[in-house]
């Protein structure tokens, strides 16, 4: 797969450069890459190899898929990129590694993270909210790691702060097959 073919079919993940205290998102991480390249599609990621984030496209080179990460170049030391197997594009920041993830997508996949993965999510939203880019933004919700976040995204609803329809413009799996399933029909 080359690179037009990589931006035309990418599903692109956010997650953690940590493993999280729950070996469930490990075991998350790697079904979601392995069945990136079963549905058919590249992965785009955030280009670093530690973490949920290397899990992740370590399985989807392991299945055959082409894997292109998008890293900036004052984190290379921090989350070196893979050393084989991949396409590492070296970027000047985070903004310029966001808006080419999410120009490189066809849909998202978000699984456990911290801070840079919810910044990462919710400028996806926001995107999709505006009508900028509207695709399809899968939460795999590891033994119930978004139900905060959904519980405060409940709570701007009813606060005023959210429109109500925009919580459609995401959905939440229980599994990373049901994230892919749920992705692979959205692409249909």
């Amino acid at each position: 797969m080359d690179k037009t073919e990589i931006r035309k079919s990418a599903i692109c993940v956010f997650c953690g450069s940590s493993y999280g205290t729950d070996p469930a998102f490990r075991d998350a991480a790697r079904a979601v890459g392995a069945g990136i390249a079963k549905i058919g599609h590249a992965l785009v990621f955030g280009g670093g190899s530690p973490g949920l984030m290397g899990d992740v496209a370590r399985a989807a080179r392991g299945a055959g898929t082409a894997v292109e990460g998008i890293l900036p170049g004052f984190l290379r030391d921090v989350e070196p990129p893979l050393t084989q197997g991949e396409t590492t594009e070296i970027v000047p920041d985070l903004f310029v590694r966001k808006q080419k993830m999410m120009d490189r997508a066809a849909g998202f996949i978000v699984l456990p993270g911290g801070l840079g993965t919810y910044d990462e999510f919710f400028e996806v939203l926001t995107s999709a909210q505006l009508g900028v880019q509207i695709k399809p933004i899968i939460l795999v919700n590891v033994n119930g790691y978004f139900d905060p976040l959904e519980a405060m995204l409940q709570a701007s609803v009813r606060n005023g702060f959210v429109r109500k329809e925009n919580l459609g413009l995401y959905r939440i799996a229980d599994s990373a097959d049901a994230a892919l399933a749920m992705m692979a029909e959205a692409l249909r």
